[in-house]
């Protein structure tokens, strides 16, 4: 087994080496670095298509789903073999996608033969950007009370409502959403499906945060028509499907700020200072910093335990409520504190005497005051932990 996966390392070092682009292996300047993929995919570099284009056909961008579906069918070792040899180089992540983070998941559990043989290669490759069609302006904590109504037409669905905060709409190619079938029951009368967005009816509204960006959107269906074959899952079992994805997206949004380009500790050198010893010269920053990078890395650990854990058969379901919520703070802690340290450099908008990076400072400190809402807010993440891993009842 060691054998065998020295050899795997060697092989991986080697096509990398061959196959990664030298841009490919700087850290992403800014947003447009990223590859969403898509129809109508941007490349700030034409190096990053040649990258995603060589990831998506070795199936390394979902790399331990089914080889069958387009993915790597790696084992959990050669995986993070992987993770490791891309790390080496400071490999770009060649896609970013709801399709691997949450709805590929989901479609490898809930979804029928056809269904997963059509989109999942896809995914894998880049060719579909997605959205997801979830909240609603009624529907927000509670979820289950959507009403976006979708009616059995015969030969197709007929799906009329609204759904909000849907991140990049206006961007995506498709949409997984969730429906009301049955207006009889509450989470027993939801369903989940497919919407190709370029369906007539489908309508976006970005919405403008106080960041100055607009990633979230209004998205309006009105007489919406799909295929019957776009429902994943049984009629009316969508909740179980919702509730299994958003275990996915709270596991993705609690690594918010882990990847960051920008440093706290490297923001509060540049501002701060150092005293003649080489340590910041704002004693109290200095520690409440020291103080937050170990609670960082203690979450990093038991983020790593979980996976391990997870890898071994335990269900540590319940734990992307807890990650979540721990993510979302620390991170929002992570740029109270970039601020903090920016001093009066924190007041940059936009331009001439202000890069990049301090840019990103005073822009991620707005947008973080989101990640305690989305995913799920705090409060109602709180609650699942209390009911689902304390056991915790109401008493009243």
């Amino acid at each position: 087994m060691a054998e065998a996966l020295e050899k795997f390392r060697a092989d991986t070092r080697a096509w990398l080496e061959e196959n990664c682009p030298q841009s490919m292996r700087t850290p992403m300047v800014g947003e447009d670095d990223a590859v969403w993929g898509g129809r109508n995919a941007k490349f700030a570099n034409p190096d990053a298509k040649v990258w995603l284009e060589r990831m998506g056909a070795k199936g390394w961008t979902a790399p331990m789903w089914p080889a069958e579906y387009g993915g790597g069918g790696l084992s959990n070792a050669e995986n993070a073999v992987l993770q490791q040899e891309m790390k080496r180089i400071n490999a770009r992540q060649p896609l970013f996608s709801f399709g691997i983070w949450m709805l590929g998941p989901v479609l490898l559990e809930y979804a029928n033969e056809e269904q997963k043989k059509e989109y999942l290669p896809k995914i894998v490759r880049g060719e579909i950007r997605w959205c997801q069609g979830y909240s609603e302006p009624g529907a927000g904590s509670d979820l289950a009370g959507l009403q976006t109504k979708c009616e059995d037409k015969g030969d197709h669905w007929l799906i009329n409502g609204q759904k909000v905060w849907t991140s990049y709409a206006n961007y995506a190619d498709w949409c997984f959403c969730l429906v009301r079938t049955d207006t009889s029951v509450k989470h027993e009368g939801i369903s989940f499906v497919l919407i190709d967005m370029t369906t007539p009816g489908v309508e976006t509204r970005p919405i403008k945060l106080i960041s100055g960006a607009s990633p979230f959107c209004e998205t309006f269906f009105t007489d919406v028509k799909i295929p019957k074959v776009n429902m994943v899952g049984r009629l009316n079992g969508g909740w179980e499907i919702a509730k299994r994805l958003l275990m996915y997206e709270r596991t993705n949004i609690s690594g918010f700020g882990s990847n960051a380009r920008t440093d706290v500790i490297d923001i509060a050198k540049d501002n701060v200072g150092l005293d003649d010893d080489g340590a910041l010269s704002d004693r109290d920053l200095r520690s409440r910093i020291a103080e937050h990078k170990m609670t960082e890395r203690a979450y990093a650990l038991s983020v790593q335990r979980a996976q391990e854990e997870a890898k071994a058969g335990a269900n540590v379901s319940h734990m992307a409520s807890m990650f979540k919520v721990a993510g979302a703070t620390l991170n929002q802690e992570r740029c109270e504190l970039m601020v903090e340290a920016a001093g009066s450099r924190a007041f940059g908008w936009g331009g001439e005497g202000y890069g990049a990076d301090e840019l990103a400072v005073t822009r991620g400190w707005l947008r973080s005051k989101g990640n305690s809402i989305e995913g799920g807010t705090t409060e109602v993440n709180l609650n699942v932990v209390a009911k689902r891993v304390l056991g915790l009842r109401d008493t009243q």
